[in-house]
């Protein structure tokens, strides 16, 4: 990744000229920056973002100028000082929210936000597995998931992380350095296993996942941090006990703009109510990216990174 100027041209029609404020850093940026998932180069890279409406298209309607607004999931390109982008992207930012707690958990939020209530709604009383408790995803998501009545159960990678989870509302904290995750969530369930499993790490994962799940449960497998899972055959699901699996991405569930401003406002809403707490783990300035993605692979992150251009 490498800083670069651009010339932005007028607004089109339907576009707003927007002044970022704060940028949001997301794993998924590095599965763009990999190859991972697969972009057309050369591009920008970066998901999320707020910022201040500097000028509008003719068609634009429910924008000014000087408005706050954020958007995620949009087109790549939000690692700048300032883009052009379509209207439909924007949201506008409710008072008494700040800018940077925006950058740290839209995305963020809007992930947990389908993963509990969407993908499968979570019911007071359950017990959970997410893994990755104290990463930025994961922090909010406890906080959610505690907020519908759950009991949450969280991997960590450290005992300073492991006190961080349970800060932020986890129940059970496992260290999956050095205890066998499996047998210490059978441990916490009396033998019966949990009835999903949250895996946005993958590959070193899934295994364990599996194996923490009760019959009929589900695996939730949102991302690759430790790598894709592998190939596998749906008699693994069977031997495990009627298992089921799904891969849900945020791209489907915001691809409608209702159910994309929907979510959005759920989020702002837990936020303005206290409920959502983001943590402020790390922030870069913009042209120090690059340590940013280095952090984030390299599990040495808590909480959410932002971006200050």
């Amino acid at each position: 990744m490498r800083l670069q100027d651009v010339d932005l041209s007028n607004p089109r029609a339907d576009q707003v000229l927007l002044r970022h404020t704060a940028i949001g850093v997301n794993y998924i940026d590095t599965y763009h920056r990999s190859g991972l998932y697969q972009l057309k180069l050369p591009a920008g890279i970066g998901m999320e973002a707020t910022g201040i409406v500097e000028a509008i298209g003719s068609d634009v309607s429910e924008f000014s100028v000087g408005d706050r607004v954020a958007y995620c999931g949009a087109p790549v390109g939000a690692y700048a000082e300032a883009r052009l982008l379509s209207e439909r992207f924007l949201l506008r930012i409710p008072e008494g929210v700040a800018d940077r707690d925006v950058a740290a958990s839209l995305l963020k939020g809007i992930t947990a936000c389908f993963l509990l209530t969407r993908t499968r709604a979570l019911a007071a009383g359950e017990t959970i597995l997410w893994h990755a408790a104290a990463g930025g995803v994961g922090l909010l998501a406890v906080q959610w998931a505690k907020h519908l009545g759950a009991r949450v159960i969280g991997t960590v990678g450290s005992k300073e992380k492991a006190s961080l989870a349970k800060k932020y509302g986890c129940d059970h904290t496992i260290n999956y350095r050095v205890e066998d995750v499996s047998d210490r969530v059978r441990e916490l369930t009396e033998g019966k296993g949990v009835p999903v499993v949250y895996d946005s790490v993958g590959q070193a994962t899934f295994e364990g996942s599996l194996r923490s799940l009760a019959k009929f449960g589900l695996l939730v497998s949102f991302g690759n941090a430790s790598g894709p899972v592998e190939p596998f055959s749906p008699l693994r699901l069977a031997s495990h006990g009627s298992l089921y699996f799904t891969r849900p991405t945020l791209t489907d569930h915001i691809a409608d703009v209702q159910s994309y401003r929907e979510m959005a406002g759920q989020v702002f809403s837990l936020l303005q109510n206290g409920v959502l707490r983001p943590l402020h783990g790390q922030e870069y300035a913009l042209v120090d990216a690059a340590s940013a993605h280095g952090a984030l692979e390299g599990r040495d992150t808590v909480g959410s990174s932002i971006l200050i251009p």
